[in-house]
């Protein structure tokens, strides 16, 4: 009995051995340790990391989009949203190579417009010259003279680069008109390389405005305006003023700005630059946001005065306003010459000014800038981090 006893029990630890293995090698191959891993969550750090601003953006386009703006304007009326550049006009030069601006609602509207531009990361920039001086007449002879000596040419560099580091701004546009002697031009040459040798290091700008030099009549090119072909290396924009042709021969409202006469400012710019191998891409097409009258004793209006009267005059180039009649550019030869600075490799397109612009649907401006976009391989804005 007692054997009998000893034989079951120890019949019973073997099975219960030999179980205990059999359950371990089933549960060893069907478990996945991965999955009865509990990751204890580390505690909290002390430290508290500081929040970086992020790296303030740069505008920087494919094709440019520059609006003129008078220094009495409304700075909210400006669609920053399709521009990448407004041209704030203007500073007025002395001939010691001081700067004045229109007073202090000319300064608080330079600063209002530099708030709404930054919102949309637009630039802006400064106009100095203009046809009229704040002080009476034209700003020829006061833009001459500080030009013209190397002391007065050098404060005035100074004090234009102090404004754009005091007031934010993006860079200085000249607008002298006109230089009418070689020697205007070489100053004008060595005013522009001096200012952008201070405004380049800054990452500024420094842009140029100049006459069509095309005939509006006569379709030839107009020797009394004068350029120096080195100064177009210094700047980063050229903005053609491809308008004003009202004025050449016998005073001709139809011949302000008309698609050949624009066709052959494009060919006559587009020679100059590749004779002299300079980049096309600086040069900006101007094209004007108002009307000129037939009769000359009446007041130009704005685009956007006839748009007022009438939308369906968007399409047109012509209308019967104030006993008169007004020649303008409308949507479809703004898209036409658009696309005309855009087919001989121009960088962009400016507007004066966009004060006299309509708003809504027959915006200029918008249609420029749906042009731009749609005939552009690229984007026309895009933006990368400001050095």
């Amino acid at each position: 009995m007692i054997k009998k006893r000893s034989f079951l029990l120890t019949l019973v630890i073997a099975i219960t051995f030999i179980g205990g293995i059999i359950t371990g090698i089933y549960v060893a191959k069907n478990n996945n340790p991965k999955e009865n891993i509990h990751i204890k969550q580390a505690p909290k750090s002390t430290i508290q990391p500081q929040s970086k601003e992020l790296p303030k953006l740069e505008k920087k386009s494919s094709k440019v989009l520059i609006g003129y703006v008078q220094d009495f304007r409304d700075p909210t009326i400006v669609d920053y949203s399709k521009l990448t550049h407004v041209i704030f006009s203007f500073a007025h030069p002395t001939k010691e190579g001081e700067v004045l601006l229109n007073g202090d609602s000319a300064l608080t509207n330079l600063r209002a417009t530099v708030a709404h531009a930054e919102k949309f990361h637009t630039k802006v920039m400064l106009a100095v010259g203009g046809w009229f001086h704040i002080n009476g007449g034209e700003s020829y002879e006061y833009f001459k003279t500080a030009i013209s000596n190397p002391t007065s040419r050098t404060k005035l560099v100074n004090e234009l680069t102090k404004i754009v580091d005091r007031e934010r701004l993006d860079g200085i546009d000249i607008d002298f008109e006109h230089p009418r002697s070689q020697a205007d031009a070489v100053n004008l040459a060595a005013f522009a390389k001096e200012l952008g040798a201070q405004l380049h290091p800054k990452k500024k700008e420094l842009s140029v405005a100049v006459y069509s030099k095309i005939h509006a009549v006569t379709l030839t090119e107009i020797g009394f305006v004068v350029y120096e072909p080195s100064m177009f290396q210094d700047v980063d924009h050229v903005n053609i003023m491809a308008y004003d042709g009202q004025w050449d021969g016998s005073y001709n409202a139809a011949n302000l700005s008309p698609y050949p006469f624009t066709e052959k400012i494009v060919n006559y710019w587009s020679d100059l630059f590749e004779t002299h191998h300079l980049s096309k891409e600086k040069l900006v097409l101007g094209v004007p946001f108002y009307a000129q009258p037939e009769d000359p004793k009446i007041k130009q209006v704005s685009y956007g005065a006839i748009i007022n009267q009438d939308a369906d005059n968007a399409s047109k180039d012509t209308v019967s306003m104030n006993g008169t009649t007004y020649h303008y550019n409308g949507g479809t030869t703004m898209k036409m010459k658009t696309t005309l600075a855009l087919n001989h490799g121009f960088g962009g397109m400016m507007c004066w000014e966009i004060g006299l612009d309509a708003q809504g649907d027959n915006s200029l401006t918008s249609t420029i800038f749906e042009t731009l976009t749609q005939s552009s391989t690229t984007p026309l804005k895009y933006y990368t981090a400001k050095q």
